[in-house]
């Protein structure tokens, strides 16, 4: 068994193809793929999927990838501790659906950052059901995901809840809306107004909200973050999460603010999904960690906010 096979495996899990993954490795695709089959005749199993539209790991495959992740996290471990200048970065995936990602998400791949300098972290954005198949296959160390009340996270996943909140109305601080306490369903019926596109779970509650009567003037658009960017803009309302908009750099700039939606109390959780395994690898493991820690941060500084509010 040599290192470069399990770093090859690796790198088709990541990429999601034979071809990408010699493309990033910069190896002939027949070299990759034959030093692959050496490894499977020598663990005895099928590790890759080898169809005529491509190559991917099979499920015996993702089983095991948590402990060759873990070997290459030592022989990592062991170069760097040797001063081996020749170190390859290795890169931990997170797909995220745009969700608290200036007030838990970027500060903690900041820390993350300060105590795995050797780790390269690559951010997503994407669908909630891209992020569940990319993470049950292996190709997302990490998913962020919204859910409301009754969701189901697929087997095999294993779910921690970051943060929770309720929808609200995002505008800009000078729309008139932003004077009130609350705005009703009726009052945003008559804005013009952002719908997140279908896929995302705001599409989902909005088109509950509006109860199949929408605001005759809307426009679409992918995730929270060019929502907030559209109203910052003056195009219309939106309505998000409030940890979404909390702690945004357009909120801390005085552009766009958010209120309650009048009568709606209905709950949003944000989770950090992982495959569920017996063996974790350490540095999913410590974005995890840090993910939880950034989480308690900001739930303690909302919590003195309400309390001084």
């Amino acid at each position: 068994m040599r290192i470069e096979q399990l770093e090859y495996l690796a790198a088709v899990t990541q990429h999601g193809s034979l071809r990408r993954a010699s493309e990033a490795l910069h190896v002939s695709q027949p070299a990759l793929s034959e030093a692959v089959g050496k490894l499977e005749r020598e663990l005895g199993t099928s590790l890759l999927d080898r169809r005529r539209s491509g190559a991917r790991i099979s499920r015996r495959g993702q089983d095991l990838l948590p402990y060759m992740t873990e070997v290459l996290d030592a022989v990592d471990r062991l170069r760097q501790a040797a001063g081996d200048q020749t170190l390859v970065s290795r890169t931990l995936r997170v797909g995220t659906v745009n969700a608290a990602n200036s007030s838990l998400l970027v500060p903690a791949v900041q820390d993350f950052r300060l105590t795995h300098p050797g780790t390269n972290v690559e951010v997503l954005c994407t669908q909630q059901s891209e992020i569940f198949q990319g993470v049950t296959e292996g190709s997302l160390d990490l998913g962020l995901v919204n859910v409301l009340p009754g969701d189901d996270v697929p087997p095999g996943l294993a779910a921690r809840e970051l943060v929770h909140g309720h929808p609200v109305v995002c505008l800009r601080t000078d729309h008139p809306l932003a004077e009130r306490d609350e705005v009703t369903v009726e009052e945003l019926r008559e804005e013009p107004f952002i719908l997140m596109r279908a896929g995302y779970l705001m599409h989902r509650f909005t088109h509950r909200l509006f109860a199949g009567d929408p605001p005759a003037t809307s426009f679409s658009t992918d995730g929270a973050e060019m929502g907030k960017l559209m109203v910052a803009e003056g195009l219309g309302v939106t309505v998000l999460p409030d940890y979404s908009v909390d702690g945004d750099p357009l909120c801390a700039a005085g552009l766009v603010t958010h209120r309650p939606i009048a009568g709606e109390e209905t709950p949003v959780r944000l989770l950090v999904v992982a495959r569920d395994l017996p063996v974790v690898p350490p540095a999913v493991r410590a974005l995890q960690i840090s993910l939880l820690r950034k989480a308690r941060e900001y739930r303690g500084r909302v919590g003195r906010t309400a309390s001084t509010g």
